[in-house]
């Protein structure tokens, strides 16, 4: 595939379904060029991508686990070799399990922080090397982060972690023009949220916010092609909070 040129280019990770397939679809229709990052299957990363292009988009998938530091690598190639080099990155991998802080297995705390904080590490820094002056990064948070819920502890301490990442990565990029944010969602109708959850438990969380809904992937994308696009300039090394009011 030639390089594209005059398109901004886009990553997206954890792109193949839920908000990253939203933001994706969103970036895609804003004139990006984007970099679908799946982690395993490649199944649903190619069906977004077929119908990307079937509309006009440039859009290819890449696999790559991105709490390895190398496969990072290779994404980011491979994107500037079939794209062009890299505008905007979008941090949307993550995993989440709730389960008591007692209760948490040292294998799933790993998992946690691998994906989670890792995998953000690993993109940031070589984004650092790699972005665009006048670039875009967007990382993922989560409300949960300001309700304390039991069962959240592990999976709060990882969006602490790239809250943090978010506010100081801003500063340390000086001079090249390029933004750092983040969002944090609250409840959205996604399977990473509703999985393990009984319809009651769905109903009380849609209730929390004052506009009495679970947020939808498409909500979140529209946070997240502002703060990509030209209007969020003067935003940067803040957290938003994409979440109906709740908190």
């Amino acid at each position: 595939m030639n390089i594209i040129k005059n398109s901004r280019v886009a990553i997206v990770t954890g792109a193949s379904r839920g908000i990253g397939a939203a933001i994706t679809g969103r970036l895609a229709n804003d004139g990006f060029a984007v970099a679908v990052n799946y982690a395993a299957s490649s199944k649903e990363a190619d069906a977004i991508v077929a119908r990307l292009q079937a509309q006009g988009a440039k859009a290819i998938a890449v696999k790559a686990d991105v709490s390895k530091a190398d496969e990072v690598r290779r994404m980011y190639e491979t994107t500037e070799r079939d794209l062009g080099k890299v505008d905007v990155l979008v941090n949307n991998a993550g995993v989440l399990k709730t389960v008591a802080l007692a209760e948490t297995s040292d294998a799933l705390y790993d998992q946690t922080f691998d994906i989670n904080v890792r995998g953000t590490f690993n993109t940031l820094r070589e984004a650092a090397k790699r972005l665009n002056d006048g670039g875009r990064i967007i990382n993922l948070s989560s409300t949960t982060l300001a309700l304390n819920m039991p069962g959240y502890a592990v999976y709060n301490a990882t969006k602490a972690a790239i809250e943090s990442f978010t506010k100081v990565f801003a500063k340390e990029l000086r001079g090249r023009n390029i933004t750092v944010n983040a969002v944090a969602p609250g409840p959205i109708a996604t399977s990473l949220f509703l999985d393990g959850k009984t319809e009651e438990q769905i109903q009380t969380f849609a209730k929390m916010p004052p506009l009495q809904r679970l947020g939808q992937p498409d909500d979140i994308a529209s946070v997240v092609a502002f703060l990509a696009g030209p209007d969020s300039g003067w935003v940067n090394g803040q957290i938003l909070r994409a979440n109906g009011g709740v908190a």
